[in-house]
């Protein structure tokens, strides 16, 4: 684990998108900006981030896909990727969350299934563990500090041995790490699984806080939507309201991330954020002042102290897993003392993955888990695939015009994703083809054009049934 840095409080701030780059560039007041990390090439960084940055616009990389909460230890790339965009955007911290987002693979040797959006971690001691040094791996292989995000949830995990407020207070009394509180997830929490947000907060360790994430989203027979697509709600700054009695958080940043209003919207949504801080900040200093104002930096050293006996034990781990990820997770000999045996993971990965097989692939639902819920959230997950194969690959549903969104949904119930966005968008159009589809022959014309400029004899050659490949796109060409 790296020496704690003192974070310098970042203000008020948005997420930026390239949809509403021009409009976050002229809005007064920014003091930060966050970037989904995985959509920045350190190499060639958007003009618009980089005139930000010389305003001196803080940019904070959020990550997506390290699957922090999963069975196998950090991926080294991944590790490696979030770093070098760090040290491009000059960030004084990354983040991610506290979530995973594949399972199966060696652990239970099975096929290795991607969900395309995180999904929440059994709060066991279990998956604490593996968490616990998940993290320790991450901050030894990242330059800047690391803060992991609260997330919302449509499911309730059978068994759970603790709160949200006690997970993650073991979590930084453990590990050190900061905290990013998504006050929307705590609302969507509440509607979905009925947990109480004060007394999430009441149990959290808010001088752990990094910053604050507001976000809105919707409601639909009972369940909520956590959307990034809709106005923030007043029950979410309700929550925003509470937080900010308890402490003073370092940064608050309003999320979107589609269905982008006029920029005067998103103007009048921080200006709401602002007043509702302003106003917990007049009335809230009796009660902050029994606690003290303590900002991160001050935590830190209490936290590093906390956790200094393990820090060695996360570094090791660290090197095992960047040497031997294929070849299986290390024992507790090889990864060091402190670290975690396979047992744990290999009970953590049997759920995730039996859990991930029903959502994505149809399996029967485990045991434990409400039947209705899951197929609210499997229905969320594939459209959440299509939505984002219709961004990385726009020009599906221009071919195919209305017939894309419930084509692509009937292929998504039985194809997993296991490769990517991209990948899946080019076995859609391949399953299409073969299935002799769209019926109209021009769009079919269209459609295998699109394929065959994009699944070159490279990629193709890559995959482990590159003979079978290779033969469906002779039969494509024949068509």
């Amino acid at each position: 684990m790296k020496p704690r840095q003192q974070l310098r409080r970042l203000g008020t701030g948005i997420g930026w998108r390239p949809e509403i780059a021009e409009a976050v560039e002229r809005m007064p007041g920014i003091d930060w900006v966050e970037a989904v990390a995985e959509n920045v090439c350190p190499g060639h960084l958007p003009e618009s981030l980089l005139r930000l940055r010389e305003r001196g616009v803080t940019v904070v990389p959020h990550g997506v896909s390290l699957g922090l909460g999963g069975a196998d230890r950090p991926d080294a790339s991944r590790l490696t990727a979030l770093a070098e965009r760090a040290e491009a955007l000059g960030s004084p911290l990354v983040t991610e969350h506290i979530a995973f987002v594949r399972a199966g693979g060696p652990l239970t040797a099975s096929p290795l299934l991607e969900a395309g959006h995180l999904l929440p971690v059994p709060r066991t001691r279990d998956a604490l563990d593996v968490l616990c040094e998940n993290i320790r791996i991450a901050q030894d292989a990242l330059p800047v500090p690391l803060a992991v995000e609260n997330i919302a949830a449509l499911i309730n995990w059978p068994g759970e041995e603790m709160t949200e407020g006690q997970f993650l207070y073991d979590l930084v009394d453990r590990t050190g790490v900061r905290l990013l509180i998504d006050v929307a997830n705590l609302h969507t929490n509440h509607v979905n699984r009925g947990e109480d947000p004060a007394k999430a907060l009441d149990e959290l360790p808010v001088e752990a806080i990094a910053y604050v994430h507001v976000a809105g989203g919707f409601e639909r027979d009972g369940v909520w939507h956590d959307s990034h697509a809709h106005p923030v709600p007043q029950p979410v700054l309700d929550i925003l309201t509470d937080l900010a009695y308890r402490v003073s958080p370092p940064g608050v940043l309003l999320e979107r991330d589609e269905n982008f209003p006029e920029p005067g919207e998103l103007q009048r949504e921080l200006e709401a954020i602002r007043e509702t801080l302003e106003k917990a900040a007049t009335t809230g200093e009796g009660s902050r002042a029994a606690t003290g104002t303590a900002t991160i930096a001050s935590a830190d050293a209490g936290a590093h102290a906390d956790a200094g006996g393990e820090a060695e034990a996360g570094s090791e781990a660290g090197a095992g897993a960047r040497d031997g990820d294929e070849a299986g997770a290390p024992t507790r000999a090889e990864a060091g003392p402190g670290a975690v045996t396979d047992a744990p993971r290999q009970r953590l990965a049997l759920a995730q993955t039996a859990l991930l097989s029903a959502l994505v692939a149809g399996s029967p639902v485990p045991e434990g888990f409400d039947r209705v819920r899951l197929g609210v959230q499997a229905r969320a997950l594939a459209a959440k695939r299509a939505d984002v194969v219709a961004k990385v690959a726009p020009e599906l549903p221009g071919i195919l015009g209305e017939g894309y969104r419930p084509a692509f949904l009937t292929y998504a119930q039985g194809h997993p994703m296991t490769g990517g966005y991209r990948r899946d968008a080019l076995d859609f159009a391949e399953q299409l083809l073969l299935a002799g589809q769209p019926e109209d022959a021009e769009t079919r014309r269209r459609l295998r054009e699109w394929w065959l400029e994009r699944s070159g004899p490279a990629p193709l050659s890559r995959r482990p049934t590159a003979r079978l490949a290779r033969a469906t796109r002779r039969v494509l060409l024949r068509r």
